[in-house]
């Protein structure tokens, strides 16, 4: 049976090439929104009964600010906000509220987020010292102020928060397969996702606690520059002479661990930790990255090993083709991000 003017081998080759040209476009469009889905914040400080401050720190896409706009049920928020300003990647707007409704007891709405793939955290400190940390989500994009008792740091609103980050974080994700293309399932590949984990959660504490800053234009750009080196590596022939990266990964992924980490707290510090528990929410955000992380170490792990079983019944997918082709959709996004961030510094 003949299929296109050609055999059914042929058709296969086009069917696999129309694939790989659907998994490129996917990688081209991640590129564009790489790190974009950033929280929100609401944080509000009360000086005395009635008296607060109010800052809304809204994510910016290019030039655009998202669509959102917070409310409280007391419509305090609903007038012009007494001071605006730009940060890098957010727009700040702050409210002065003097002599108005008690904030315990109202609900807290953020309009826009029903329809968006973002979060907002809320943090309230009250006159007497007391913290509320929270998150709305677009499921639920209100919440009433129960002020009335102390309460601590929510468990889940920073664990959420770096699981999040990370499945959202397409170069981080990127960077992580590539470790798991080129070394495979082997105690090598848990001795280098362990190096890579103890370097980045190193540097994360490091920098979101203020002991060490660096740039934040300039740690993208060397993630990025990271995801291209790991995919040079993947698109070397395999009889090529071992580099320091094939004979010891676990190095590399510790190096290049640092940055990553260096990258998540500038995630982080866009958001803050709440005062008082900066400690407890920079471990629990540290334990949401690594969940998100084995989520998705789990999940590629399990679509090799299919790919493995279903390959030798493709026999125009040899080795050449299987090395080269996640190589060059890995390194091509990489290479884009690369100079859209160097632009950028």
């Amino acid at each position: 049976m003949r299929l296109w003017g050609g055999d059914r081998k042929a058709g296969a080759r086009a069917t696999c090439w129309l694939l790989l040209g659907l998994l490129w476009s996917l990688l081209s469009l991640s590129a564009a929104v790489a790190h974009e889905v950033r929280p929100a914040l609401v944080q509000i400080v009360e000086t005395a009964p009635g008296s607060y401050d109010v800052t809304w720190k809204q994510p910016v896409v290019g030039d655009m600010a998202l669509r959102l706009a917070p409310h409280l049920s007391s419509g305090v928020l609903d007038r012009p906000p007494t001071g605006e300003a730009d940060a890098p990647g957010f727009l700040v707007r702050t409210w002065q509220v003097r002599g108005g409704p008690p904030l315990d007891g109202q609900t807290l709405s953020v309009e826009g987020l029903a329809q968006s793939v973002t979060d907002v955290l809320l943090r309230v400190t009250t006159a007497d010292g007391r913290t509320v940390n929270d998150v709305l989500r677009p499921a639920a994009p209100s919440r009433r102020l129960a002020l009335a008792a102390p309460q601590g740091l929510r468990v889940p609103a920073y664990v959420s928060l770096g699981i999040e980050h990370i499945l959202t974080g397409v170069d981080h994700l990127l960077f992580v397969l590539g470790l798991l293309l080129l070394i495979g399932p082997s105690w090598r590949l848990v001795k280098a996702i362990t190096a890579f984990t103890a370097a980045h959660s190193i540097t994360l504490a490091l920098a979101a606690l203020g002991i060490v800053h660096f740039p934040a234009a300039i740690i993208e750009a060397l993630v990025a520059l990271s995801i291209v080196f790991v995919a040079c590596e993947l698109a070397r022939p395999a009889d090529a002479p071992p580099t320091l990266t094939r004979r010891h990964p676990w190095v590399i992924a510790f190096a290049f661990g640092l940055l990553h980490g260096l990258a998540f707290a500038g995630a982080l510090s866009q958001v803050g930790l709440p005062p008082g528990a900066a400690p407890q929410a920079l471990f629990l955000f540290n334990v949401g990255v690594e969940i998100g992380q084995l989520t998705f170490i789990g999940a590629a792990l399990a679509v090799m090993a299919f790919i493995r079983r279903v390959r030798p019944r493709l026999g125009f997918v040899g080795d050449g083709l299987a090395r080269v082709a996640p190589a060059y959709g890995i390194g091509g996004a990489a290479a884009f991000w690369l100079i859209e961030r160097i632009a950028a510094v």
